[in-house]
């Protein structure tokens, strides 16, 4: 009566292959791995060992040169205006209000589903 109608079903493998026909030129593994051995010899030391397997002793900053450095890093920042702060409080309590003026809105028309249900079921 009903003709059962058949989909093709890609199976996972077919999927991957897929994919990887649609790779891009260089992204095969030994390419990429080709890419990380040159970019590891780019960054080793001149010396030639490895920067993973030399570790050089962390260098102590007296406290005079440590309050230096966080003095030089706090000319970094920039400050807001008067002006700008304002208008970020502005906008960050018409916000509140609207949020608040939505949730308030939807819990209202929960409520009155929810008695209107319960009124529906109980009459």
């Amino acid at each position: 009566m009903f003709r059962q109608v058949r989909f093709p079903v890609l199976s996972f493998w077919k999927v991957v292959s897929l994919k990887s026909m649609a790779r891009k030129p260089g992204s095969s593994p030994s390419a990429i791995k080709s890419r990380a051995a040159k970019t590891a010899a780019a960054l080793a030391p001149a010396g030639g060992a490895p920067a993973a397997t030399v570790a050089a002793p962390k260098k102590r900053t007296n406290p005079v040169q440590f309050f230096r450095e966080v003095r030089a890093e706090a000319r970094k920042i920039t400050w807001t205006t008067r002006k700008e702060t304002w208008i970020t409080s502005v906008m960050v309590f018409m916000m509140v209000v609207m949020a608040s003026l939505f949730f308030s809105a939807v819990d209202g028309l929960l409520g009155l589903g929810a008695k209107a249900l319960l009124t529906f079921a109980a009459g």
